[in-house]
């Protein structure tokens, strides 16, 4: 059964709303704000544009006892179908200030492409790997992104933090203990993760021409080998030695399909809405792909994106099986739980 909807607002967040002039929207759908175009009801949603106004809001939600899910680019996250209780902060802070000596400040809604091209642009080098990737600043340091070589922790220097407790702090890159599509901040065990408001970046300084022409090597390398269309991102992080998409592949679920979500035909690590996709189709895909590649290889494979929501049954299959029957059927099961965590915001 579906919980009920939380009376929202609170006294505090009702007062900080109104500060801001910022309205409380009901009952939308989050699928418009997300990169897969799927996800179910958030009880309550607000945009912010400013890092002052997040750190308030979300102060304010947790003062009244209200849950937060913070929303960035809505990549690298599957929303569960039957939605999200309480409020969904969508994060559209998204100042930059360029400072010297190949520094750069970065409220955590800014797109991470962006941030990255400008700075190609003023010949600081250090972050053109992001050009390309669909997510924000914010969303880059909780999951340390990366890409041809490159990642967030490959330059970043500090990150501004909203505690659980209320306190705003300024942590160094080593205290979030960044490794590969993780941080310590991803792996938080509190209900309430601590919420990036904005990060600093060391750059080192390069010719803008030989970036901006990396810059398009990259973006050529996408086109050539990931697919288009509404996806989550990258679905599994690549085991030690090896690649998700490859152990996919060699599964045989290139081209699987679950409802209106199948996995590419180009990359087998991204699984793409073709219109009418569900998150439960989503998490039969997920699930096939690590029945199969742990029959078959003695793989597990670990999710890279976060399940955020309300979820009813983690193991249920909305295919009735139809899947298993198409690709041949594994039987075996993996050592495992869910497939994926909740995320928290």
């Amino acid at each position: 059964m579906m919980s009920r909807p939380m009376a929202l607002p609170g006294e505090a967040l009702t007062t900080v709303l109104r500060r801001w002039g910022l309205a409380l929207q009901r009952g939308v759908s989050l699928a418009r704000f997300t990169t897969a175009r799927i996800g179910g009801p958030a009880d309550a949603l607000v945009i912010v544009e400013e890092v002052p106004a997040l750190a308030e809001v979300v102060r304010a939600a947790w003062a009244d006892g209200i849950p937060v899910t913070l929303l960035g680019g809505g990549s690298n996250v599957l929303v569960s179908d039957r939605g999200v209780r309480g409020l969904v902060v969508v994060n559209r802070a998204r100042d930059l200030r360029f400072e010297r000596d190949g520094r750069v400040w970065a409220a955590s809604g800014a797109a991470l492409s962006t941030l990255a091209r400008l700075c190609a642009e003023r010949g600081w080098a250090g972050l053109e790997w992001g050009v390309g990737i669909p997510g924000t600043v914010g969303g880059a340091v909780v999951g340390n992104a990366g890409a041809h070589g490159g990642d967030i922790a490959g330059c970043l220097e500090s990150v501004e933090l909203l505690l659980p407790e209320g306190e705003v702090v300024t942590w160094p890159a080593a205290q979030l203990e960044l490794g590969y599509r993780t941080s310590r901040l991803k792996a938080w065990p509190h209900p309430r993760r601590p919420v990036v408001l904005a990060a600093r970046f060391a750059l080192r300084p390069a010719d803008p021409e030989v970036l901006l022409e990396r810059i398009a090597a990259f973006h050529a390398y996408r086109r050539r080998t990931q697919p288009g269309g509404a996806s989550i991102g990258s679905m599994f992080r690549n085991p030690p030695g090896d690649y998700a998409g490859r152990l996919i592949e060699a599964a045989g679920l290139k081209g699987a399909r679950c409802g209106g979500v199948v996995i590419s035909p180009l990359h087998a690590n991204f699984f793409i809405n073709e219109g009418n996709g569900t998150a439960a189709d989503v998490r039969a895909l997920m699930a096939e792909a690590q029945r199969r590649v742990w029959e078959r290889f003695g793989v597990l494979l670990e999710p890279e994106i976060e399940m955020i929501g309300e979820w009813e049954d983690e193991t249920a299959d909305p295919c009735g099986g139809a899947l298993r029957r198409e690709v041949g059927g594994a039987r075996g099961e993996p050592p495992v739980g869910p497939v994926g965590h909740p995320g928290a915001g």
